[in-house]
Parts: structure tokens; sequence; C-alpha cells
């Protein structure tokens, strides 16, 4: 049975890359800023509220929202420093909770279940609110409810720099007037074909049958339906910084041949980096390691711009192959790592990737999570036939490509 007298908050940092860039310089305060890429193919990584109001949203083409306003001023952004206000933020929770879940790199779940009997719920996570305010200088809001999805939509409405506490029985009444898109996964798609239903507020949604949602949106229907009538038994998860994910893979028989050695090295640093994005997570260092038929192993790192793009990491990985590289003796094993891992994935790779890389990555990212992770690949990484789903994140090894340490 589920539990209806959890106390689950749900944090976030309101405009985050704005508010760690006013706290760098105080003159941007009160001024429309817009964080990206500054190129014609650039895009919004995040805006102002003051920048709002002239339409402008993150993951908007950046020539589009300068035309929107002219006088916003344009900073490229800088992750290293925000990953840095993020950590700030996570120590103090760290220290004020015992159950907190790090979702991206500004928001975060925490449950204070029972934590009532000797403080109250309310009064803790605005204290904790009020401490993180204080001590990192970054507004922030939260929304507490009895769970993660009520909570999420709450902080929605409590901001900015605000505070709203849903109390216990009034989940529905809260939820009912407004819009079908403050739903949490409900995207541009969705919406559209709730809209084509005459659905546009969560009102609409409680008062239709289940069967009927999951009718016409299927499994998806079913999960929409349930959190617009305030029903969501997820759990917050611990949070655990994970540092690096690798693969590795030991040949049957030995090879010198060069082509099937790029093929795989491609096909694994493709698989990893759609692993990263599935994560929420970003590389800072790539890893490269050979090792020959005598046993002699080499590895090779690289710095990298905080990325979980094939085509920033792809290359460089491809590089370090080549710097490690001799023709003359028989390969035994390939592997490539990850490291310097980080949250808040999407939203930072705006700052160095434009739209035509974003909406391709999207695509085939949507393409392999309905068919499968080798439903779309790279030409050059098609010899890499056993490169198979997996999740380093949860710990599921793939069935044929093994999962270790280099």
């Amino acid at each position: 049975m589920p539990d209806n007298n959890r106390a689950i908050v749900h944090m976030d940092l309101d405009t985050f890359f704005v508010s760690c860039e006013r706290l760098l310089d105080s003159r941007l305060i009160g001024k429309p800023i817009l964080i990206g890429g500054n190129s014609d193919r650039g895009v919004v990584a995040s805006c102002s509220y003051e920048a709002r109001r002239f339409g402008i949203h993150s993951a908007m083409p950046m020539r589009m929202a300068k035309q929107l306003c002219p006088e916003a001023i344009v900073l490229r952004g800088n992750s290293g420093t925000y990953t840095n206000f993020s950590k700030d933020v996570t120590d103090v929770i760290k220290e004020s909770v015992p159950l907190y879940e790090k979702t991206s790199i500004d928001e975060f779940y925490i449950d204070l279940t029972g934590m009532d009997k000797f403080f109250g719920c309310h009064k803790l996570a605005s204290e904790l609110r009020q401490r993180i305010i204080k001590e990192t200088g970054l507004p922030i809001s939260f929304g507490l409810s009895i769970n993660k999805t009520v909570s999420k939509i709450a902080t929605g409405e409590a901001k900015p720099n605000n505070q709203i506490q849903i109390i216990k029985g009034t989940e529905k009444p809260f939820l009912a007037p407004l819009s079908v898109r403050k739903i949490p996964m409900v995207g541009e798609m969705t919406y559209k074909s709730l809209c084509d239903l005459g659905v546009k507020q969560i009102k609409t949604v409680q008062e239709m049958p289940m069967e009927l949602m999951q009718k016409v949106l299927g499994k998806n229907g079913l999960s929409i339906w349930k959190k617009a009538n305030g029903i969501d038994n997820s759990p917050v998860i611990q949070y655990h910084e994970r540092k690096s994910i690798s693969t590795e893979r030991t040949f049957n028989r030995d090879t010198t041949d060069v082509n099937k050695l790029k093929s795989i090295i491609l096909a694994m640093a493709e698989n990893l980096a759609y692993q990263l994005r599935r994560g929420n997570k970003l590389t800072a260092c790539v890893t490269f390691k050979i090792r020959y038929s005598d046993f002699q192993t080499y590895t090779q790192q690289q710095r990298i711009a905080y990325s979980a793009m094939d085509h920033s990491i792809i290359p460089v990985v491809m590089d370090l192959f080549k710097k490690l590289y001799n023709r003359r003796l028989l390969v035994r094993l390939v592997g490539v790592k990850f490291s310097h891992l980080v949250e808040g994935g999407h939203q930072i790779n705006l700052f160095e990737d434009n739209e035509k890389h974003i909406n391709l990555s999207n695509a085939i990212d949507t393409m392999r999570e309905r068919y499968g992770d080798r439903a779309v690949i790279s030409a050059a990484g098609m010899d890499a036939k056993t490169i198979s789903r997996w999740n380093p994140f949860t710990g599921e090894p793939p069935p044929l490509l093994a999962n270790r340490r280099l």
C-alpha cells in the first residue's frame, strides 16, 4: 500500500545559471540575461525572468531570442562555475537532511517523512531553504506535499524564490486549474495530442476515465492520469555521485585489423556518450586503453570541456587511439572511460552545441529509447555487432559488452 503520510520536498534553484552569473557580477541584476551559444546556430541555455517577459525560453535559437529582446546581455556561460555552485548547494542539503535525491545540476528531492515528529516538515524545509540562500547567495524555491509529482508542480507555482506547501488531501483541487503542460512528462507532442482531445486543464484529465486516457495515449496516458490525480508512489532515491563510466572489449582472437578496431572503439564511445545523456551526466575527462597480445597495457587521457555529445567526445577518443596504437602488434583489448562526471546534462551542453547538433542528438536518442541502443549508429561503427542495451547508472551490465574498470 502506498504511504500517504510521506513528506516530499522538491527544491529548484531559480534561473540557476543566471543567478550564478549575478553573484559574480552584480551589474547583471535586474537586466535581461541570455546564457548560451552566441553563434548563428547557438541556443539559449538559460535566461532571466526579465528576458522571459519577451517570450524567450531555454533551448530557443539564440538568434531568435536576440530578435525578441535586442537589449539582452548575452553570456557564454561556464559549466565549471555552475558545477561548483551546485556542489555548494548539495553540501548544505547533505548536511541537513537524511535522504535526498539530486536529479539535475539545480534540482533536488528531499524525503522528510517522519521528521514532523521532531521539527515539523514545513519548518525544516523553510529553514533549509533560508540556509541555502544565506550560505550560497542563490535564490531557491520549493514545493512540499505527499509525493514527487505534486511537489515538483508546486515548486513551479512557487517561483520565483518562494515556497508552497500542499496540505494532504488538497492535491487534486490544487492541480485542477493548472495547464496539463505543468504535468511532468507532458512535452510538446503529448500536449498537442491532449489539445486535440480538448484537454487543456488538469481538471479535465481528472474527470476522464483512466481507461480512456490509457486507450488514447497508451502507457503514457495512464501515467499522466495518475499524476493529474496527484498519485505518485515513486521513492526518493539516495543520491550517490558516480565518478566514471567505462566499457572494455577483449577480443576472442587478437587482431591487427585497424578498421575493425576503429569501428568497435567508435561504437563504444558512441554508446557511452548515449548513456551519459540518458543519465543526465557530462564528462570532463576521456581515457582510452589498449592491451596488446603480450599483455603490455597503455592508457592515455585527455581533459575536455564538459560534454555528453558525440561530436565533442568521439574525435578525442579516436585521437587517443591513434597516439597509442602500434600497427605491428596484435591487440587483445580496447577500452574507453569517461570520468569527472557531473550532473546537469542537456542544459550545459547548450553552451557548446548548436541547434543542429542538439536536434540531431535528441532525434537519435529518441529512436534508441524506442528501438534499442543499436537502432541508430554511425556507419563507421557498424562492425561492432555486440554492443547492446545497458545502463551504467543502474549497474545493469550488458550481456555481451563487459563493463569493467579501466
